[in-house]
């Protein structure tokens, strides 16, 4: 079978997807009630599954699939999932996947214990495998995200962010782990160092298009599709790179406006006025074509992997991420 969209994708590795689904439950099984009503609430709301789906695609382009990947594929939902724990902790979000955020639901502290117990549950699966490389990428890759952040959280409301050092925040806190998820599922798969270093590669360039489409979804997407309120991102002070790219191609006297809605407006205010720039500058299309880019980079990563149905499915993933209205 050709995997041509993500219809056909979803169908072709739903077995071994559903596998990884209930390592997932299994994993939500702490002694605390409390604990497993969060991650559960959390876990169980609709995510995409993108890590994991990568993951168990880049397993099979190995020569021998390891039922490792299995359990890898909860692991790295897990961190995902911690993360957005956190996230929505630190950025008071009311609504996450068109659902209360957990901490509305729970309250921040349970929230961010939760986040902190999926984080431990990830290590304790992984060490579990007493694979030394696994552990050292996962470990590097958590530090990372912290890292990134961390950074974002440094420049909040920050009009003087450059490209260049957004690039360098979402390579650190979203790359990160997709491109760790295809290394791992190359890994679990006994795939030759090349094509371990080519799946990385790749996750690499994916995970920083997913991020700048993410980005520029949260001015442009249907809310109730997108699963947040519209705009969220500016009411956070988050500098995204199509509200970089506007800053360093208005006017002086708008650069100026911005600065103080951005500051001091409402989020209503705000938003239709820097809509409008942001037409006016092209500053959508620029961030749409930028992810675009990416998406290229990252499939001239596969050119030396052989032809297969899953090297397919990896470039129709690829085009899902910058195609995606959600």
């Amino acid at each position: 079978m050709r995997c041509v969209n993500m219809g056909d994708i979803w169908f072709h590795y739903k077995e071994l997807l559903d596998q990884v689904e209930g390592q997932i439950k299994k994993g939500i099984n702490s002694k605390v009630s409390l604990i497993n009503d969060v991650a559960q609430y959390t876990l169980m709301s609709g995510g995409k599954r993108i890590r994991p789906l990568l993951l168990i695609i880049s397993a099979k382009i190995g020569s021998r699939f390891d039922q490792r990947a299995i359990v890898l594929g909860s692991v790295v939902e897990f961190i995902h999932t911690a993360t957005l724990l956190h996230d929505d902790v630190l950025d008071h979000a009311k609504i996450r996947r068109g659902q209360l955020a957990a901490r509305n639901q729970y309250g921040n502290q349970a929230s961010i214990l939760v986040g902190d117990f999926l984080y431990t549950r990830a290590v304790c699966l992984i060490v579990g495998m007493k694979n030394a490389e696994m552990n050292d990428l996962l470990s590097e890759t958590c530090n990372k995200m912290t890292e990134g952040e961390t950074l974002q959280l440094a420049h909040t409301r920050d009009e003087n962010l450059t490209q260049a050092q957004y690039l360098n925040i979402i390579s650190y806190k979203t790359a990160s782990l997709i491109s760790a998820s295809c290394a791992l599922g190359a890994m679990a798969s006994n795939a030759s160092s090349e094509e371990q270093k080519a799946l990385a590669a790749f996750g690499h360039h994916l995970g920083m298009a997913f991020q700048v489409a993410d980005d520029t979804l949260d001015y442009v997407a249907n809310q109730k599709r997108l699963g947040k309120s519209l705009g969220q991102d500016l009411k956070e002070g988050k500098m995204t790179l199509p509200l970089i790219h506007l800053f360093s191609h208005c006017l002086k006297k708008e650069k100026e406006m911005l600065v103080d809605l951005i500051k001091n407006g409402t989020p209503q205010k705000k938003l239709s006025l820097i809509l409008n720039l942001m037409e006016q500058y092209d500053s959508i299309a620029y961030s749409q074509k930028h992810a675009v880019s990416l998406v290229k980079k990252a499939k001239a990563c596969l050119k030396s992997l052989p032809p297969s149905t899953h090297k397919e499915a990896l470039y129709a993933v690829a085009d899902y991420v910058v195609s995606r209205d959600h």
